[in-house]
């Protein structure tokens, strides 16, 4: 079953959760531990960026028509029906994935790329750096950086530099400036190698690397692929086509599922359905390798390993926690965003945590039976669906659960058929490292 909106209906606002929350928002702040202003933002991102990131107030943000002209060759985005594993689980769930594989880069990121290209170009820049785990986002980048003629330089996780050969390439082929993080370019870099000559680099790294680049170029612009709060708010298109495919499959979710890193996909997807909350359980998905939610600590915390850019309230297991190299590289980073944070504080969304190998066993278990291959990332949300669809068996009730899928893309085959042949192994939460680096927390609060 497929459920698909026809062009006109694609939203032509973003959703602004902020307004609606029944509890206060933490502000963001500065590196100097105050709460963050207009300029201490204006070096590394756009107006419209900054405008977005603080506003706490309009509930609809229009979505500029060049951006939305763009978000045309490939939304709205189809919803189906995973009808042939709900045969194969036997459950009398029915389970409805939003499909965000059609897109540039083959995830929902290219959502808030195209919008961050879009202001940064606007603002001048001639170009954009970011940081990226396995690449999706840094492809997405790329392609969005071409649409309006600016450069792109990306700062990929040093271990999925090397075990994602496939999405280092297609970044390349787009056209971005793709460097290992850790590496000799940057005072953080030099630093991290000191210490650890090995180390596998970690998304924390890679944005001090990013936001040293940024600084030191006049006509650069910094993108960010999640946690923030403007980066969620592109996101709420994906949750805006969903409520309308929902209600046209006559199928309003009860249970609203997804994987989280930096939690922009889960948020993008769950945020338009807050006002509902009370009818919903939203679970986030987590590693078990890098669970912040579950195992971290609610404090504000540095979004980056050298502290350059502004401190968040998150749940963090601390900026210099580095994570196993799980190959999912999305979710090794050590924080997630605000607003998921604030949501799982106030007890109004759940999470769980999911290993590696399950992870990987229930993607293939999905692809086998619906004929698509997930991204790493969307594997561990796959894991809690199949679990919830299970259990649904067993209580013999018929809910409604929706997630939120990205293709591979053709970026990690490798991870799969690595799986396959046995060489994906399971690691274990570094306790004791992200103990070490709780204790080295910046002085707005105690925690």
């Amino acid at each position: 079953m497929r459920v698909s909106l026809d062009p006109k209906e694609l939203p032509d606002k973003w959703y602004n959760i902020i307004p609606d929350l029944d509890f206060q928002l933490p502000p963001v702040m500065s590196p100097a531990g105050f709460p963050l202003g207009y300029t201490d933002l204006k070096q590394l991102s756009p107006g419209k960026i900054i405008e977005q990131e603080l506003d706490r107030k309009r509930r609809e943000i229009s979505i500029p028509p060049e951006v939305r002209e763009i978000y045309l060759d490939w939304r709205p985005t189809p919803l189906f029906r995973a009808s042939e594993l709900e045969k194969a689980l036997g459950t009398p769930a029915r389970i409805f994935y939003k499909y965000e594989g059609s897109s540039i880069g083959g995830g929902h990121e290219a959502n808030t790329a195209v919008a961050q290209a879009y202001y940064a170009a606007r603002d001048g820049a001639r170009s954009v750096v970011t940081a990226t785990g396995n690449g999706e986002w840094g492809a997405s980048l790329a392609v969005a950086c071409n649409f309006h003629k600016i450069k792109c330089r990306v700062y990929m996780v040093r271990s999925n530099y090397q075990d994602s050969l496939y999405a280092r390439g297609i970044m390349e082929i787009l056209g971005a400036e793709v460097i290992p993080s850790p590496g000799e370019h940057t005072r953080t870099g030099k630093k991290v190698l000191a210490e650890d000559p090995e180390s596998p680099g970690s998304l924390g790294i890679a944005l001090s690397e990013a936001f040293e680049y940024a600084y030191s170029q006049e006509d650069a612009k910094f993108s960010w692929g999640t946690v923030m709060n403007h980066v969620l708010l592109h996101q709420t298109i994906i949750g805006r086509e969903a409520r309308l495919q929902m209600r046209k499959a006559d199928a309003f979710p009860d249970i609203i599922i997804g994987a989280v890193g930096g939690g922009s996909g889960f948020g993008g997807l769950a945020f338009p359905f807050y006002p509902d909350r009370k009818r919903i359980r939203m679970i986030a998905v987590e590693t078990a390798s890098a669970p912040s939610l579950t195992r971290g600590r609610y404090t504000y915390d540095r979004v980056d390993v050298g502290g350059l850019s502004v401190l968040l309230k998150m749940y963090t297991l601390g900026a210099g926690y580095v994570p196993p190299g799980i190959r999912a590289g999305g979710m090794r980073y050590h924080g997630i965003s605000p607003i998921v944070s604030a949501l799982y504080r106030e007890k109004q969304i759940e999470a769980v945590t999911c290993k590696q190998k399950e992870a990987f066993e229930a993607a293939i278990t999905f692809a086998r039976a619906e004929g698509r291959v997930p991204s790493p990332e969307s594997a561990y949300a796959i894991k809690a669906v199949i679990d919830e669809a299970l259990a649904c068996k067993q209580k013999n009730e018929r809910k409604n659960i929706l997630f939120i899928l990205a293709s591979n893309g053709n970026l990690e085959i490798e991870v799969f058929t690595d799986f396959l042949d046995g060489h994906v192994p399971d690691f274990s939460f570094r306790q004791d490292q992200s103990e070490a680096a709780l204790r080295d927390l910046p002085a707005v609060e105690a925690g």
